[in-house]
């Protein structure tokens, strides 16, 4: 065999790659025979006994081993590591679930890992409320030594992603349901650059692996798995974001939930945690204040969200300005209500829009509406 091929980590891919090798038939191989050379030590009599199919127990006689050369010569290439689940640094907390990943291939810093996490998930398709809301947590919670940990999808994914990264010392891990060798969706390959250089990037799946539906929900159980706790933003009632949070519950963590407009279909997954029982959240303290009794080394934070986000900096509006303003709700409005319940003639009104908008007061969404970005001392 070629050098790589003589290590130990060439033994645990072969296995890994085996078709119909998942998690939990991975984890009683190693229960039964403690190692993944042992197990390609078996003969077919010995396979057939542990109830393997005849394709999983071809591949485990006769392994690509072409394939798992590819595979070590990708990852010494690009610097990342590959930790099994007897690795003395694979995360204790994942450990502890009912299916851990046998093996984490891990782009980035390995050490971060080990450090105290909170996952922040929700919609692929935010409010802009919902997205400013996510970073600013993010943000927040990273400045206080939190590990933000995500899917790296669009939306709040992508947005909590971003919020860790502009404390100078914020780390974010993010799990994805592709192979490391891939970016998706593409348009966030800038950002998983970035999070590799300040955190890691994590996956189960095998080198080349893409993303089809079902990787999803699997690598959720490992974004709640390393965390404390779960934080869910905006969620749909049907959303792989409750999907996380019901793995969550299961695996014994906080669930967190924002509430939001009763009219903003987005606020109704998490209006459903609150109701059974996810603590409702307003600001990054209280968070921080839920889970000082399980990790009580580390500090409070005083300051909320939306004071932090407020920018003292603005002009002070006059009372037509402030009135256009008082009739922007947090989801989105369109013109034609502000236009109602303002008094204004709608030239009036789209003109102060504009305004507003490049003041940073509000941000305007798709089909024409708008949405009030935080809260402003104005008078009513």
């Amino acid at each position: 065999m070629a050098e790589h091929l003589q290590t130990e980590l060439a033994s645990w891919l072969a296995v890994h790659r085996a078709p119909g090798i998942g998690a939990v038939t991975f984890l009683k191989l190693l229960t039964l025979f403690e190692h993944p050379r042992k197990i390609l030590e078996l003969n077919r009599s010995r396979l057939t006994e542990c109830s393997l199919r005849e394709e999983t127990i071809d591949s485990l006689l006769s392994p690509d081993w072409e394939q798992v050369e590819k595979d070590c010569r990708w990852l010494e290439e690009n610097q990342a590591s590959v930790i099994n689940i007897l690795d003395n640094n694979y995360p204790t907390l994942l450990k502890e679930i009912a299916d851990p990943p046998p093996l984490l291939f891990v782009l980035g810093d390995t050490d971060i890992l080990a450090s105290e996490q909170l996952a922040i998930v929700g919609s692929r398709t935010p409010t802009p409320m919902g997205e400013q809301t996510a970073e600013d947590f993010a943000k927040n919670l990273a400045g206080v030594g939190w590990t933000i940990t995500s899917g790296l999808a669009l939306g709040i994914d992508a947005a909590c992603h971003r919020g860790a990264l502009m404390q100078e010392n914020g780390h974010t891990i993010a799990v994805i349901g592709t192979g490391l060798d891939r970016v998706y969706p593409a348009r966030n390959r800038d950002l998983a650059h970035k999070i590799a250089q300040n955190g890691a990037i994590v996956s189960e799946f095998p080198l080349g692996s893409s993303p089809v539906p079902g990787n999803f929900p699997r690598r959720n159980r490992i974004i709640s798995g390393m965390s404390r706790g779960v934080f869910v933003v905006e969620a749909a009632l049907r959303s792989g974001s409750l999907i996380t949070a019901k793995q969550a519950l299961e695996q014994g963590r906080e669930v967190f939930a924002l509430p939001g407009s009763i009219h903003n279909p987005l606020s109704r997954g998490c209006h459903a945690l609150i109701r059974d029982g996810a603590k409702l959240v307003e600001t990054a303290e209280h968070i921080i204040e839920e889970l000082v009794e399980i990790v009580p080394h580390r500090p409070q934070i005083s300051t909320t969200v939306s004071s932090e986000t407020a920018d003292s900096s603005k002009e002070a509006l006059d009372q037509e300005y402030q009135c256009v303003l008082h009739h922007v709700g947090f989801e989105p409005t369109g013109v034609d209500s502000i236009v109602e319940r303002s008094g204004l003639t709608a030239d009036a009104v789209c003109s102060m829009l504009l305004v507003l908008e490049l003041q940073g007061y509000i941000v305007s969404t798709h089909g024409g509406y708008y949405c009030k970005l935080s809260e402003h001392n104005v008078s009513e």
